[in-house]
């Protein structure tokens, strides 16, 4: 597994570079030596990477959501309220509308198959999302009008919205009964509890670093191991409530940053430069995780699809 990391390490920072220099995003380059190196290609991954794959993909969104919280602002959260939830449900029901239509008539799919297939497109990747949002506002673009943050906020609201249609239309196409009051009040119930889930923990990390003057590195170190406790509660209560945990994640960094912003920017600045190493991580995985020869087989009209999806998102969100 040692030599799967560093393949992942080397080749990665070279997928990353080679599309910098061509100004495109190097996420992609890292997916595609992800795809190339992974199982369904040429294979150089170790099996024992592939099973502990997803750890380590949430490890690295782990990551990136506290580098969201430590950026969210009470005051600019106010202001983007309103707006944030819009964002949160509009543009994915004009993707899964889209998606619903062309899948429809490009795979002849059902429209109840199709309405699933939409929901996987529909949901926002917040490891894509939030980094860039987080550039912008070290950049300064779009800070003045709240931008950066109101598109954090709506993205990982999108996830839970998103989620709870997909459960609606898998029950509908498994011939379950579905209750549909049920399913949609689990949406502000697993936000709310999700922030009080993360708040609490914020508090008590803000309240132990001033009583004892750790290290910055143990800092973080003892903040991650919150967040990831976190994402396990998640599954631990399933069965009885919705938990989302992605943001109380959030919540963490944002209710230590409103009491400190000092041991806030210190935590922050270590998270970044874990972040180099987890991105690697995440998207080079990601990859691996994708099976061309099936994505080959959707062939033009999958990408059709996948195009309107995206234009019906683009006036859903205008």
């Amino acid at each position: 597994m040692a030599i799967s990391i560093a393949l992942i390490i080397l080749l990665g920072l070279c997928g990353d570079y080679l599309f910098r220099q061509f100004k495109l995003p190097g996420l992609v380059g890292m997916l595609l030596v992800g795809i190339l190196i992974g199982p369904y290609v040429l294979n150089l991954m170790a099996p024992e990477m592939m099973t502990v794959s997803g750890d380590f993909r949430k490890i690295a969104l782990i990551v990136i959501l506290l580098r969201a919280g430590f950026e969210l602002r009470r005051d600019t959260l106010n202001r983007v309220g309103r707006p944030a939830l819009i964002m949160s449900a509009v543009p994915a029901i004009f993707e899964i509308l889209g998606v619903m239509l062309a899948a429809h008539r490009l795979l002849g799919m059902t429209y109840l198959e199709a309405a699933i297939l939409g929901a996987i497109l529909g949901a926002v990747s917040p490891a894509v999302v939030v980094p860039l949002m987080i550039d912008f506002m070290d950049r300064g673009r779009g800070t003045k009008k709240g931008i950066p943050t109101l598109i954090l906020g709506a993205s990982s609201v999108d996830d839970v919205f998103v989620i709870v249609l997909f459960t609606v239309f898998l029950g509908m196409y498994g011939g379950g009964e579905v209750n549909l009051w049920v399913q949609f009040a689990e949406i502000p119930l697993s936000i709310v509890l999700g922030i009080i889930a993360g708040l609490i923990p914020g508090y008590l990390l803000y309240r132990f670093f001033t009583k004892y003057d750790w290290r910055p590195p143990k800092r973080t170190i003892v903040v991650m191991g919150a967040a990831i406790a976190l994402t396990w509660l998640e599954v631990a209560v399933a069965h009885w409530v919705p938990v989302a945990s992605l943001l109380g994640v959030m919540a963490i960094g944002f209710v230590i940053l409103e009491k400190s912003e000092p041991i806030a920017h210190i935590v922050s600045q270590k998270l970044k430069r874990l972040w180099v190493f987890a991105e690697l991580l995440l998207f080079v995985l990601v990859g691996a995780q994708v099976n061309i020869h099936v994505a080959w087989q959707a062939g033009l009209a999958g990408i059709a699809v996948i195009t309107v999806g995206l234009l019906f998102r683009s006036v859903g969100t205008y």
